[in-house]
């Protein structure tokens, strides 16, 4: 295998195993009324309510993880770099960054316009493409 094609299979594993997970979390989605209730708990009586929002989203994170350890294997040494705040970050560096500003962008969100997320959702992605483009 070619040093250009070895993180073929392992992305495919990784995004492989994402699709299937959601699946299957999908399919624990309780039904109510002939449709299916997304913000449900999946398992009553749980001392935690894991809906199928709260689940997909520590999934995306174990994913996103999981993607960022594909890169440096496809791509090893972090791509150190000086960005807009004057220090040198790696990409691992800048994931956290991003997440833990999406964290306070839609706690923002949450207090100052109201429960429907999709616009900070938005706003979050911009935000992390700014971070891993200038920092």
């Amino acid at each position: 295998m070619t040093a250009t094609r070895r993180w073929v299979l392992p992305l495919t594993i990784v995004l492989g195993v994402y699709a299937i997970a959601t699946g299957l979390i999908a399919a624990f989605v309780p039904v109510q009324d002939g449709a299916r209730d997304w913000t449900a708990p999946l398992a009553s009586g749980g001392w935690m309510a894991w809906t199928f929002p709260t689940a997909l989203f520590f999934l995306t994170i174990a994913a996103l993880l999981s993607l960022m350890a594909v890169w440096e294997y496809a791509s090893p040494g972090g791509n150190p770099r000086v960005g807009i705040l004057r220090f040198e970050t790696t990409r691992g560096d800048r994931l956290f960054v991003s997440l833990l500003g999406a964290a306070f962008i839609h706690i923002a969100w949450l207090g100052l316009v109201g429960s429907s997320l999709w616009w900070a959702l938005a706003l979050s992605v911009v935000y992390a493409l700014g971070v891993f483009r200038y920092v």
